[in-house]
């Protein structure tokens, strides 16, 4: 970790305090190195699927079409911080910098992309139909 603070000293440009800027540096690290450990658990994760019996692909094959289905409903901003946050696993304050909105909106952008596919998928989870709405609907015991 040192030598990464050591390594982006002519970077510091004293507008913030020294320890605060070098706890920035750690901080991006380690979620840099989460990132990639999702990734490379993720990829693990995909060779061990390998293996499953041939129905339980086809049905992740639906889950996953209708996942990607409810998530082009979205509107693209939403869809944006929702890939870039949920998916991704980018902090609101990175995806603000990176779309240039603040964190405030990508918390937003992000809230309604989720209710949103919470209302799309409800019929994988509950049954239902995706344009049900689930306050008209019997509760099933």
């Amino acid at each position: 970790m040192w030598i990464q603070i050591f390594r982006a000293l002519p970077s510091y440009r004293g507008e913030s305090q020294f320890g605060t800027w070098a706890h920035r540096i750690a901080v991006n690290r380690t979620l840099n190195a989460l990132r990639r450990t999702r990734r490379i658990a993720k990829s693990e994760a995909d060779i061990e699927d390998d293996t499953v019996a041939v129905e339980h692909d086809s049905e992740r094959a639906l889950l996953a079409a209708s996942i990607e289905e409810a998530a082009n409903r979205l509107s693209p901003g939403a869809r944006t911080v929702f890939m870039m946050h949920d998916v991704e696993g980018y902090t609101h304050e990175e995806i603000a910098r990176e779309l240039g909105i603040t964190p405030g909106g990508s918390k937003s952008q992000l809230f309604k992309a989720r209710a949103k596919l919470r209302r799309l998928l409800a019929h994988v989870v509950d049954g239902l139909t995706p344009d049900t709405d689930p306050e008209n609907v019997a509760p099933v015991f």
